[in-house]
């Protein structure tokens, strides 16, 4: 398969061009020649992509471009047309909407679906991980748009998935929350070590929060990018241009 294995961030700027933190990690998903059709429409186009446990890839691209679909693709919410993608384990999804359940309590939403495996305890467990101790009895109607997202993310990670697929989680979230789930985020995926794909159009949150950033065009993947080989104003211009923003 000639799957887009990439080099990860470096420690430091002195690093071997060759390290990369990732090589002998475990795959977390990996899709060969994927392709996906509404009609006489080719949405997907033989697409390679693989993703390690432990790395964080952010995909980009104009809407309409496919990205959606390769993350519903992935969560095995949509299925292929051909192609194949492996992952060991079932993925967890984070949407841009929390999707809580409005009837249950904060507890129950995280455990929601692995009762039997997580309960009490473990929820807990997963919102003291995000911040929320003491609220595991509230009911999603009193959180703020950022307590329900940490939420949603206590339910994903509770699983301890292999693979985490994150669809624009923070696009509705004004600027300061949103810093500080890229924060909390960073931190969770470095102590669970999940392999991640966020899907976003936001390029300063794909510089900001991935080791490899994947520009998607026409159902492909038309370039790829390590934000540790770049200054961040000189990749988000780079990123910019690739999404055909002219940046003077």
């Amino acid at each position: 398969m000639n799957a887009l294995v990439h080099i990860a961030k470096p420690k430091s700027a002195n690093a071997p061009v060759n390290s990369d933190p990732f090589l002998n990690a475990p795959i977390a998903v990996s899709v060969s020649g994927l392709e996906r059709r509404y009609g006489d429409r080719v949405v997907i186009k033989s697409l390679d992509i693989a993703i390690r446990e432990g790395e964080f890839v952010a995909l980009i691209g104009e809407s309409g471009c496919g990205k959606t679909t390769l993350l519903r693709a992935l969560a095995g919410l949509d299925t292929p047309d051909a192609g194949r993608i492996d992952a060991p384990g079932r993925p967890a999804v984070v949407f841009q909407e929390h999707r809580l359940l409005p009837w249950a309590s904060v507890a129950a939403n995280v455990a929601l679906g692995n009762e039997k495996t997580v309960g009490r305890e473990g929820a807990e467990r997963a919102l003291a991980e995000v911040g929320l101790s003491g609220r595991e009895d509230d009911w999603p109607r009193n959180l703020s748009g950022g307590q329900a997202q940490r939420v949603a993310l206590a339910r994903a990670l509770v699983r301890d998935p292999k693979l985490l697929l994150l669809d624009e989680p923070f696009a509705a979230l004004d600027a300061l929350t949103r810093i500080k789930m890229h924060g909390l985020v960073r931190e969770l995926v470095a102590r669970h070590r999940p392999g991640v794909l966020i899907v976003t159009h936001d390029v300063d949150e794909a510089i900001a929060l991935a080791d490899r950033v994947l520009v998607m065009r026409a159902g492909q993947i038309a370039a790829s990018y390590r934000p540790a080989e770049h200054a961040s104003g000189d990749l988000r211009a780079l990123l910019l241009t690739e999404l055909g923003v002219v940046v003077h």
